[in-house]
């Protein structure tokens, strides 16, 4: 497996869903962590499961849709760590509802919190990197950055996904020669807090087995094993790549 030991990785929106397992897999692999959210509870019951796998782990109260929240959050890393080597910027979500009926507060909300918190975190994060000549940007898409779908209304966040895609490629482009790699992971259907009230229904065991050339969700660990490559040495000429995770569902 890729050697994380001595890293130290920012895991953003880590205290429930994605952001859980994705930390997992970067502890599991020897990284030191900060992990941010905005519940402190939460946060506070995953750096305890968290240092079982010997790991140091920092949790931080941080709402990445707030710039000088972010700003904060990299200031306490570095005085915690003295750097930031990874960084893997997963906070997202948003509220739909059929594209001609929008109510601007959804688009705003949605638009803020997926695109605009990737621009905070990037920014603040991204510096510490070029300072120190060294990083693995890792921006958490999805594979509505890619594709549209006519089932789920959902067109606010399939817009703010879209912008991370192709800002990720902006920054891979400003950022490589800097050592500095971008890379973005758009995930498929997992079993997560946004989408567990849909995983145990018969229309959603229908629709992925319609829709998905391997006729089911993501499983434990899939996710994770894609983050710790690219933030692993191993993926050192790896750059700009907009890697889908979905069981081939963007292919189809």
């Amino acid at each position: 497996m890729f050697d994380l030991r001595g890293r130290v990785a920012v895991v953003t929106g880590a205290s429930a869903g994605l952001g859980t397992e994705i930390a997992d897999g970067l502890a599991l692999q020897g990284a030191n962590l900060a992990i941010l959210a905005r519940r402190r509870e939460l946060l506070d019951e995953q750096a305890c499961l968290l240092r079982k796998r010997g790991v140091r782990v920092l949790p931080v109260v941080c709402d990445v849709t707030k710039q000088e929240d972010v700003a904060r959050a990299a200031e306490t890393i570095l005085q915690e760590y003295g750097r930031i080597d990874i960084a893997v910027n997963n906070a997202g979500g948003g509220k739909g509802a059929k594209a001609e009926e929008m109510p601007a507060e959804n688009w705003d909300y949605t638009i803020n919190l997926s695109l605009n918190g990737m621009y905070h975190c990037c920014k603040a994060f991204g510096k510490a990197m070029l300072e120190a000549g060294y990083g693995r940007m890792i921006n958490i898409a999805s594979m509505y950055g890619l594709i549209g779908n006519f089932s789920i209304p959902s067109s606010a966040y399939h817009a703010a996904k879209g912008g991370v895609v192709n800002y990720t490629r902006a920054l891979a482009a400003e950022w490589g020669g800097r050592g500095v790699t971008v890379n973005a992971i758009c995930p498929g259907f997992f079993c997560s807090e946004a989408t567990e009230r849909l995983w145990d229904k018969e229309f959603f065991a229908d629709y992925l087995n319609t829709y998905s050339p391997m006729h089911r969700g993501g499983r434990p660990g899939e996710l994770n094993s894609a983050v710790v490559f690219l933030a692993a040495e191993e993926s050192s000429f790896v750059n700009g790549a907009i890697l889908p995770v979905d069981g081939g569902m963007t292919c189809i």
